[in-house]
């Protein structure tokens, strides 16, 4: 029997009530579950590694709509509560974690006994290394102090969300400073009493303006406000949090937190983390260098003297090198992308590909303009997803798939959130890959969500392979005979295959630039932490104009702070290096794919049961390898960077 979806709030006056009840009984069962293992564990190890893995499940509804809810709920007292849900989870997880007679309880496990179990194998071995890891091993009072570090850690993760969340700046200018944005976008800007429009630092807005506007002066001014974000108020919190994850790392015996953070991910080691960014920067260089000088050539034609193109005039500046070099107008390209027919192209698109039905469903949801849908394969109904997709105050900025509910079979069912901020008229085609991308997210959410452990159920794999599946799914929103199948203007004329073409050539100009700029950011990410280890710890800003003239291909802007609203700094922390990582092996995986015939079901359908559907039942490694039938390899992303 397929389970239930999860029962929402009908009214939004119920909401503040519904978390409190929900966490306070998923709570109250993963604690009843965990004590019946301290006092009357089951004989079956088995039976004892379901019963942990069921309290896990109930623990992690908790911090899933916690998390959800904190960034999304439009109010702020049904935030405040998620926030308060997620760091109780948070608290009490960390006690298990923390807690010897549990350990023990595993630690006595015979392995033969789960011998039969290929997966109860792979939990067990997991289980004692999240307990090893968690420092069960150390004196109480070291203990304790962990206990302190992690509920503190919780705690300035959220902070540090909510500032960058809620920091939105803007600036005001006058009508005709707007010269060169697009009609749709003005005429949804007008001029206030004081004849002045104000622009905001949301991504429906930051990024045309900055694409589009000829005055330099309003690119700088939201650049510097975009940039200025969180400033001064996080770099406090990232000081502290930053120490924080290197006493803990050094606490539980490694020598810094990205060797810590490495150790349960693909690439094994901290060290390895900067012998990557430096392979991937050196691959990058010679098309870094190809890119700036066509786009400084440019950029001289309007400023002789220059030198190099400042960071704020990269966006205009690139834009007209794609559009006077590969006749690609990013304003004629976003009319053949209306919100409505994207989204729609997006269900129709996933559906054929993967074999799946999305239903529309009339349920309660948080905000009037989420669209709810049932997920349907086979006839039978595998998750529910939400789409959550412009944007509001109190939400969250980026773009991102964030869980509701695991799913184990016959149990819970899978249910996921796409959170993103994109306009509700004309998209630009960046944005529709943006889109893609995260509904990749979602797809392996819901379709690992039918297995027998919530450990290993939808996005469970190593976090450096989390976004290959995604990273994947881009390509078919830059495949013409896919894009015609719902890009389309207002008359209904299909987007033309030869402009694909030349968005697909212009796109391949920047690509360098685009991956120094990302190794500026994972060397920044990895920095930040592993520098706790020296006896000097270098001020932020100054570090990160180091990084920055070391790995980015853009200058440094003077008087910025960008890390301060570089949101992944929480999540990811010394991780950023795995969105690279992940797209060496989205391109490979790929290289399966005939291109001639996207929608192939022989190997979409063997990608969906040998990958997604999996979730983290094997090493992503071997995922890939029984999908590709080897090992995945650097060819493809090389070849793709070098062309």
């Amino acid at each position: 029997m397929t389970p239930a979806p999860l029962a929402l709030p009908t009214v939004p006056d119920l909401w503040p009530d519904w978390i409190r009840e929900r966490s306070a009984s998923e709570l109250a069962r993963a604690t009843e579950l965990v004590d019946g293992l301290r006092t009357a564990p089951p004989a079956d190890p088995v039976a004892v590694l379901r019963q942990w893995d069921r309290a896990a499940g109930h623990l992690g509804n908790v911090a899933a709509f916690g998390s959800l809810l904190g960034n999304v709920h439009p109010l702020e007292a049904a935030r405040d509560l998620a926030d308060a849900a997620e760091q109780e989870a948070s608290k009490l997880g960390t006690q298990w974690s923390l807690d010897r007679e549990l350990y023990d309880v595993f630690a006595a496990i015979d392995d033969s006994s789960v011998a039969h179990d290929p997966l109860a194998v792979r939990l067990l071995a997991k289980v004692r290394a999240d307990f090893r890891r968690s420092g069960v091993d150390k004196d109480e009072a070291t203990r304790e102090r962990i206990s302190a570090i992690r509920e503190r850690i919780t705690e300035l993760d959220q902070e540090f969300s909510r500032v960058t969340r809620d920091d939105v700046r803007t600036v005001r200018v006058r009508p005709e400073q707007l010269a060169g944005m697009p009609a749709d976008w003005l005429e949804a800007h007008p001029a206030d009493d004081e004849g002045l429009v104000t622009v905001s630092t949301d991504y429906p807005d930051s990024v045309p303006v900055r694409m589009f506007a000829h005055d330099q002066d309003v690119r700088r001014d939201l650049t510097i406000a975009f940039l200025e974000r969180g400033w001064p108020t996080t770099e406090a919190l990232l000081t502290e949090l930053f120490a924080l994850r290197h006493e803990l790392a050094t606490t539980v015996g490694y020598a810094d937190w990205p060797s810590y953070d490495a150790d349960v991910k693909m690439i094994g080691t901290g060290p390895a983390i900067p012998e990557f960014i430096d392979r991937i920067a050196t691959a990058a260089e010679e098309p870094m260098r190809r890119d700036l000088a066509q786009l400084l050539a440019r950029y001289r034609r309007d400023f002789p003297d220059a030198t190099e193109v400042p960071g704020f005039d990269f966006q205009y500046y690139a834009e007209l090198v794609r559009s006077e070099e590969y006749d690609v107008d990013a304003q004629r390209v976003r009319t053949y992308f209306d919100f409505g027919k994207v989204r729609q192209g997006l269900l129709e698109v996933t559906g054929r590909l993967f074999d799946l039905a999305y239903r529309p469903v009339d349920v309660p949801v948080w905000h009037e303009e989420v669209t709810a849908y049932e997920v349907e394969q086979a006839g039978r109904v595998i998750g529910r997803i939400y789409l959550d997709l412009h944007p509001r105050e109190g939400k969250y900025k980026h773009a991102a798939q964030f869980t509701l509910t695991d799913g184990v079979a016959g149990e819970q069912l899978p249910e996921g959130v796409l959170v993103c901020n994109f306009s509700r008229g004309l998209m630009e085609h960046d944005h529709v890959v943006t889109l893609f991308h995260e509904f990749g997210h979602l797809l392996h959410h819901v379709l690992a969500g039918h297995g027998d452990w919530f450990r290993f159920a939808g996005v469970a794999t190593e976090w450096d392979f989390v976004e290959a599946p995604s990273q994947m799914l881009e390509e078919w929103a830059w495949h013409a005979d896919v894009l015609r199948t719902f890009a389309s203007d207002a008359s209904g004329e299909p987007i033309p295959a030869e402009l694909v073409a030349a968005m697909r050539a212009a796109d391949d100009y920047g690509k360098g630039i685009y991956a120094r700029t990302q190794m500026f950011y994972a060397a920044m990410s990895y920095w930040f932490h592993a520098d706790r280890a020296g006896a000097e710890v270098p001020d932020l800003t100054e570090r990160m104009i180091e990084l920055q003239a070391r790995y980015a291909a853009l200058p440094y802007l003077p008087g910025t702070h960008m890390f301060a609203s570089f949101g992944h700094l929480g999540g990811y922390s010394s991780a950023y290096y795995t969105y690279m990582w992940s797209l060496v092996i989205a391109k490979d995986m790929f290289s399966a794919f005939d291109e001639s015939d996207l929608f192939a079901p022989e190997v979409a359908h063997r990608y969906r049961d040998a990958v997604l559907a999996r979730g983290g039942e094997g090493d992503a490694a071997d995922l890939v390898a029984d999908f590709l039938g080897r090992p995945f390899a650097f060819d493809a992303y090389a070849a793709w960077l070098a062309r």
